[in-house]
């Protein structure tokens, strides 16, 4: 474990695609989905312990979250906390940690990742995080962690890479393929899954602003003097009124010239959908995957069923049907529709504005 050695992880996202259960003011990162008796993001936090010293993590979330995180992480203290007014997508919320850790320690090494994904075999995931840290500290790179593709998915992003080599120059970045593609990609050999994991030097990452995102760059050197003192509220406040919202990929990643990947296979999933949840669950002999106490099925096949505690159902007749229970709503909805998801919460908060969001 290395002094020098930080974690961000991002948790502003408000998880929408796990409503009901995910709702605005308790987001996906602060559930726990998979019934592990932990959140996503304690186990995020939990997974880089042995990496990272507790004092050298940093969490990037609305500053609606910052009770909810140090409540579930109480080994942070509030510093350890960034506050976004506003979800600008990824790019904002690194350089906020990146200028933060700039003044803070020049020299620093920085693992960036999200807040609610699933690793299977930590040992092998810690083995690839040191690797790509040994890496971009020689190289001046910056590294992105792809996964062994076991399929063709059309829900995650792909990364090409040059070669074989066991680092290797990324080729390019392709968002999330249509089925023909994605079977494509498999088939050539070529391409890996993005996991959004990043690992790089602060004084790398800095850079990349300075030359890709010179906005960016612009707004946060400006802000740099106030971070870390009672100043830093409004000083974000205006930075993050003016930047624009931007994913790191676009606006770095798929620009620079330094970047590579380190492919790791280690039990990886982004966690992304009520579906990718019915594929990691335990299934009976029907197929189906059921969260709850108690819950008869007849006829039902291929489908994912989560219910409250002390909740009883009876589900008769459904195949490949997603079911998820709440004290206050309800979702039906066959899984191979689950993408609609987004547009039914708009449909509930135009009619009835943010009760049940």
């Amino acid at each position: 474990m290395v002094k020098n050695t930080y974690c961000v992880i991002m948790a502003g996202g408000v998880g929408a695609r796990f409503w009901p259960k995910s709702r605005k003011m308790m987001p996906k990162q602060f559930l726990d989905i998979l019934g592990t008796g932990k959140s996503f993001i304690r186990s995020t936090f939990e997974r880089f312990l042995p990496i990272v010293p507790a004092e050298n993590f940093i969490v990037v979330t609305n500053r609606n979250y910052k009770d909810l995180v140090l409540s579930q992480i109480p080994e942070l203290g509030e510093n350890q906390v960034l506050c976004e007014p506003i979800g600008r997508n990824t790019a904002p919320c690194i350089a906020y940690a990146a200028y933060t850790l700039l003044k803070q320690d020049p020299e620093a090494r920085m693992i960036v990742t999200p807040s609610d994904h699933l690793v299977m075999n930590e040992h092998d995931f810690h083995a690839v995080i040191n690797e790509c840290l040994e890496f971009a500290t020689q190289n001046n790179a910056l590294m992105t962690v792809g996964i062994q593709p076991s399929r063709p998915e059309t829900g995650y992003g792909y990364i090409q890479k040059s070669n074989n080599d066991n680092i290797s120059r990324v080729k390019c970045f392709t968002e999330k393929p249509n089925l023909e593609l994605a079977q494509t990609f498999i088939e050539c050999g070529e391409f890996l899954w993005n996991s959004g994991i990043f690992v790089w030097t602060v004084k790398s990452i800095v850079e990349a602003f300075e030359q890709y995102l010179p906005e960016h760059h612009a707004l946060f050197s400006a802000a740099m003097p106030d971070l870390s003192t009672d100043k830093e509220e409004a000083a974000i406040e205006q930075v993050f009124s003016e930047c624009k919202a931007i994913s790191i990929d676009y606006g770095v990643m798929e620009k620079a010239e330094n970047v590579y990947v380190k492919c790791g296979d280690f039990g990886w999933s982004d966690v992304g959908t009520w579906g990718s949840v019915y594929q990691l669950s335990a299934k009976d002999q029907n197929e189906n995957a059921v969260v709850a106490d108690a819950c008869y099925t007849y006829s039902t096949e291929r489908t994912f069923v989560s219910l409250p505690k002390g909740k009883m159902a009876v589900v008769n007749g459904l195949k490949d049907y997603i079911v998820v229970d709440t004290n206050d709503a309800l979702l039906i909805c066959p899984r191979s529709e689950e993408q609609s998801i987004k547009n039914y919460i708009d449909d509930v908060r135009f009619n009835d504005g943010e009760k049940y969001i």
